[in-house]
């Protein structure tokens, strides 16, 4: 069977064994409660303090919010959207060549997960994943096809990481650091990551993403109109409403260290959808690898200083699981074996 699923022939009428996950680990037929109390920001708003106020409240809270009236173009993220959606029904000719599993490609394509050869079972999903940051250094390494895709998603990039170098900025501010305390090599790495899964025949049985934490700075994602996203919360899993016209913002666990454990990095998957393909646009901001991360502030550190590459070495060891990486570097820990 062909590796990417979006050169399948569609519909798909069965589940295929390799992505049907055991009894104990799949997400079921059941109804999930929907996270109708999630944070909506207008960053917008005339009084700049009451951003501050609702940014922090909601990364302490809730670990994830909504932005809207975030200054980035209906158009540009309508664009963006048909263009990676384009990109995804395109020749398989078209993607072959992107296609890899090494970490080290700045532009790639894969499905499921990276482990794909040795993992017992699939995610139901395509993944690509390009640089973004500087813009001149990588934007020839980008897909030629669709035609428009390095000139609109070039400009997708450029605004992205204004939005969240200002979400930054608002969170230094509210946390009584400089705003540009995170700037520099605290965002040297921007990532692009559009993840395509096709519709599944059985969602009970599948999963479109593991469940997981975001090891990085911080997220902004843009969904669409197809829900699937869920996050665990009040010890059960639930759904998130999807807007495609604010970005969501998920605060990683490089914030969580930075802010001493104030703030909140929540677990999340993805579900599959039994009609429809469901297309999503993540951006990240990642430290680079020599820049030591640490609690800001006089605190008692509930962390010790760290590069992020030791952090992404220990990510690694523990099966991609950033809780677990993390807790090595508390200052309480008793797990020194992750980096050996």
């Amino acid at each position: 069977m062909e590796t990417l699923m979006s050169n399948w022939l569609n519909p798909v009428e069965n589940t295929p064994e390799k992505y049907i996950f055991p009894a104990n680990q799949r997400p079921g037929s059941q109804p999930f409660p929907v996270m109708n109390d999630i944070p909506l920001i207008d960053l917008q708003h005339p009084n700049p303090q009451h951003i501050i106020h609702q940014i922090i409240d909601a990364c302490q809270r809730f670990g994830i919010f909504q932005v809207i009236n975030h200054g980035i173009p209906g158009s540009l993220m309508e664009d963006t959207m048909a263009v990676m959606k384009g990109f995804f029904a395109g020749p398989a000719e078209h993607k072959a060549s992107l296609y890899s599993t090494d970490l080290t490609k700045k532009c790639r394509i894969y499905s499921s997960t990276l482990n794909y050869d040795s993992e017992e079972v699939h995610y139901w999903r395509d993944n690509l994943t390009h640089h973004c940051y500087p813009l001149h250094d990588h934007i020839h390494l980008w897909p030629h096809h669709p035609p428009t895709y390095r000139q609109v998603v070039g400009a997708y990039a450029v605004e992205t990481r204004k939005l969240m170098v200002r979400i930054l900025e608002t969170i230094c501010e509210g946390l009584g650091l400089k705003p540009d305390y995170l700037e520099g090599e605290m965002t040297k790495t921007q990532l692009l990551s559009v993840n395509h899964h096709i519709p599944c025949p059985d969602p009970s049985l599948t999963l479109g993403m593991p469940q997981h934490t975001d090891p990085n700075l911080i997220t902004i994602l843009q969904q669409c109109s197809v829900p699937g996203l869920q996050v665990f919360r009040h010890h059960q899993w639930m759904d998130v409403p999807s807007d495609p016209t604010a970005f969501l913002v998920v605060p990683g666990l490089q914030l969580k260290v930075m802010s001493n454990g104030r703030f909140w990095s929540p677990i999340h998957r993805v579900m599959t959808h039994r009609e429809e393909a469901r297309t999503t646009i993540g951006t990240f901001l990642i430290p680079s690898n020599e820049i030591v991360i640490e609690p800001a502030g006089d605190s008692p550190a509930a962390y010790r200083g760290f590069t992020y590459a030791e952090f992404f070495k220990c990510f690694t060891r523990s099966n991609c699981d950033a809780d677990t990486a993390l807790t090595y570097f508390q200052t309480n820990s008793k797990s020194p074996t992750l980096l050996k």
